[in-house]
């Protein structure tokens, strides 16, 4: 059980905690979790960082970007058999994986998206890719 007194009772702490303050794991992590954990970063880092703003959300673009080459390298490097078996392997591809929604969720928070507007357009555009060919 966490400790849920004090500084370090973080966003991750609160999202990860259930009822009665056992862990529930992360079967309900989405983009409202990520924004809430994201936010919680940039404030701490503010000063170094520069906080969030369209100016921000293009560098954590191309940022993002970086780390996509990054995921992009261990399959080019290691190949789809490494990643699916070698638990090593996997986990250092999931991590870069984390690393990019990190910078996705910053540039959604940067140009003030919601995860709202998210879902709305997800599913609109999942509405047109159906009915493509």
């Amino acid at each position: 059980m966490r400790e849920k007194s004090g500084a370090g009772f973080r966003a991750c702490d609160r999202i990860c905690a259930g009822a009665g303050g056992e862990d529930k794991g992360m079967s309900r992590f989405g983009f409202e979790e990520m924004q809430e954990i994201q936010r919680e970063l940039q404030e701490k880092y503010k000063g170094r960082w520069g906080g969030l703003s369209p100016e921000k959300g293009r560098s954590s673009l191309l940022w993002m970007i970086t780390e996509m080459g990054e995921v992009a390298d261990i399959i080019k490097k290691q190949g789809d058999e490494s990643i699916m078996q070698d638990a090593q392997c996997r986990h250092h591809f999931v991590e870069e994986m984390c690393d990019v929604m990190m910078y996705f969720n910053d540039v959604m928070l940067c140009y003030s998206i919601t995860p709202e507007e998210i879902e709305k357009v997800y599913l609109e555009k999942h509405h047109t890719n159906m009915g493509r060919w």
